[in-house]
């Protein structure tokens, strides 16, 4: 296949490129020489780099779109510029790859486009799946449903759309993972307020497989929870960890610590998503981690190293 990939840079775009080898490539970058040096490991001569959407008239030549491009939305306080930000990266990119959708006479037989199960918001211990839907007015939920009707804007009897309605991607080297690593090992880990709230999470592994199983099984279309089939609490997610770290697990940070340091973000500690993938087990598709012990076993172990 040739495929054209947004945030291929990013924490999970990296990872997914691993196992797109035997594909062509067009990674779309702001910095193309400095996206040639950060995958100069994975490019065997399958990769070329595109600066601006601008380059292309249509995407006539594309067999599949890859979208994961967007500022990270938990890295900064939500101030009014960062909120634009967030919301420009994601929005913007997909409406201009929608656009070139609909000037191609062959467009692309498969648009995949990021999103996150913050689109569902706070369900507290109800446990749910892609069949929920939701109006609210919180910051993730209006970020993600903008994001997803943009980008459904791509479908047609030629190209069918799926989103990835993404939870917590674990790996040591990014994410939320890289973050808890250094307090938990220093014996300083331990639940964010009661740790009652539901979080859900994947394995780094399982996530690019599943974004690689929609891309070839041509029946996937719509949303798509992309997440393990037993997410757990905060709580049971924090003793998890540390007994995997062999560290105590004595402290807890308060509620409203988080709240003050982080303000409105902090909804994305707080907000309890107990999601379920349902669509994708139902798809065929089978998890190599669907339990958090197991999981984090692996992903701790194997970078014990590094």
């Amino acid at each position: 296949m040739q495929i054209l990939i947004t945030g291929a840079t990013g924490f999970i775009g990296k990872e997914l490129l691993k196992l797109l080898a035997s594909h062509q490539l067009v990674v779309l970058s702001r910095d193309p020489e400095a996206a040639k040096n950060k995958l100069a490991h994975l490019d065997h001569g399958h990769i070329r780099y595109l600066n601006q959407l601008e380059e292309l008239s249509n995407l006539n030549d594309f067999d599949a779109v890859i979208n994961l491009a967007g500022e990270p939305i938990a890295d900064k306080r939500w101030r009014s510029e960062q909120k634009k930000r967030i919301c420009y990266s994601r929005w913007v990119t997909t409406e201009k790859l929608v656009a070139l959708c609909g000037a191609s006479r062959q467009p692309p037989s498969v648009f995949i486009s990021g999103s996150a199960v913050g689109y569902y918001g706070d369900q507290q211990q109800s446990e749910f799946d892609e069949s929920l839907q939701v109006t609210l007015n919180t910051f993730p939920h209006q970020v993600c449903a903008q994001w997803e009707n943009i980008a459904l804007g791509a479908q047609s009897e030629q190209t069918r759309v799926c989103l990835l309605r993404t939870g917590v991607v674990l790996a040591p080297q990014g994410g939320a993972l890289k973050k808890m690593l250094l307090p938990y090992r220093l014996g300083l880990g331990g639940p964010i307020g009661a740790g009652n709230q539901y979080m859900a999470w994947i394995h780094m592994q399982d996530m690019v497989q599943a974004i690689v199983y929609l891309l070839e099984n041509p029946s996937a279309q719509g949303a798509f929870n992309l997440c393990a089939p037993h997410p757990v609490t905060n709580r049971e997610f924090s003793q998890t960890l540390a007994q995997t770290l062999h560290r105590p697990h004595l402290l807890f940070t308060p509620e409203w610590v988080l709240r003050l340091l982080m303000g409105e973000s902090s909804m994305l500690l707080f907000d309890s998503a107990c999601a379920k993938p349902k669509k994708l087990t139902e798809l065929g598709f089978q998890f190599t981690y669907s339990r958090i012990q197991p999981a984090l076993k692996h992903l701790l172990q194997h970078n014990s190293g590094k």
